[in-house]
């Protein structure tokens, strides 16, 4: 009777177990709930800062740097521009496609479209020379500077930006974790919350819009130097497959060897510092 009773438990102990673990594989894993083997793109936009910078000019007949140069962004506001293709480049925007190769962690390449212009108002020091021939405009900037202020308003010593743009492609490694349950989301295939930080190097390939000492401009994108950048942010994710991502990106960048003229000796070289705030739209898919 002992050992009936011992094999009845043990054969409702086997059927219930395989109800539980039935149930379990039929519940629907959710689809936020695993990252890895997903694609992404993203789009949107960005305000910039950029710490002083000093710019060092170099020619045929001048040597000069101006000191702690003042810059600020070019942003263009809510406007169709960021969606009409034949006018993306005018606003600041950030493009990025990515892979997750894994639940946590990700890979990306995209392009920051920064912009850059010198701030034309302010009055800064400059050291060099300038000896033009008198056949050039801007003779009359002809002479040895030794840290003498220079008032820039009129526009006839610099002009200066990089403003299609200051165009910093880039590969970024980042890290996602979900913190919809410091929420108490219910449902994260409806909308979840990640945590994101990641970092980033790439080059600058800008088109520089420069004006210097009155010569013609070079204005065609070249690769004028390097970067490295880091991040954080916030990705909402809405749906399973749509997401707005909020960053905080700063960064230094390098460039040696900017173009200012078609005259390949004249060129001009600068490095700063930059923080950009970006919001962008984007999509998923699991491949």
């Amino acid at each position: 009777m002992l050992f009936k009773l011992k094999k009845l438990n043990l054969v409702l102990f086997l059927i219930i177990s395989q109800i539980t673990i039935g149930q379990e594989i039929s519940k629907p894993i959710k689809y936020s709930a695993h990252n890895k083997g997903k694609i992404f793109f993203s789009f949107g936009g960005n305000r910039d800062k950029f710490s002083k910078s000093d710019i060092h000019f170099t020619g045929n007949n001048f040597d000069f740097t101006v000191y702690d140069a003042v810059a600020e962004d070019k942003p263009k506001g809510w406007n169709i521009d960021y969606i009409n293709p034949t006018r993306m480049t005018i606003p600041q925007t950030n493009m990025k496609f990515g892979y997750f190769i894994s639940d946590h962690y990700s890979i990306s390449i995209g392009v920051d479209h920064m912009k850059y212009v010198f701030t034309q108002s302010q009055t800064a020091n400059v050291s060099g020379y300038i000896n033009l021939p008198a056949s050039e405009l801007g003779t009359n900037h002809n002479g040895n500077y030794n840290n003498m202020p220079v008032d820039f308003s009129d526009g006839t010593f610099l002009k200066f930006e990089h403003t299609n743009g200051l165009n910093y492609v880039n590969t970024e490694f980042a890290r996602f974790d979900d913190v919809s349950n410091l929420f108490k989301l219910p449902n994260t295939d409806k909308f979840q919350i990640n945590l994101t930080e990641g970092v980033g190097v790439g080059f600058l390939y800008p088109r520089t819009d420069a004006t210097v000492l009155g010569k013609k401009e070079h204005d065609e994108f070249h690769i004028a130097g390097y970067g490295f950048s880091a991040k954080a942010g916030l990705n909402f994710n809405f749906f399973k497959y749509f997401f707005i991502q909020t960053e905080l990106k700063g960064g230094y960048i390098n460039m040696p060897d900017i173009q200012i003229t078609y005259d390949n000796s004249e060129k001009a070289s600068q490095h700063f510092m930059f923080i950009q705030s970006i919001i962008s739209f984007g999509v998923n898919y699991k491949i």
